[in-house]
């Protein structure tokens, strides 16, 4: 197994947070999903 944690930058992650606190969404993870699509990453990833 590859350690994944260091695949994003720490601006790209600080980014991803941002719009996850800041879209407009129906739930939490809703966001998360239409943030993760966006840059490339699962959704679990995203929410770790």
């Amino acid at each position: 197994m590859g350690n994944t944690r260091n695949k994003f930058s720490p601006e790209v992650r600080s980014r991803a947070v941002r719009l996850v606190v800041d879209h407009e969404h129906t739930s939490r993870w809703a966001a998360i999903t239409s943030v993760a699509a966006k840059i490339g990453c699962t959704a679990q990833a995203l929410s770790e």
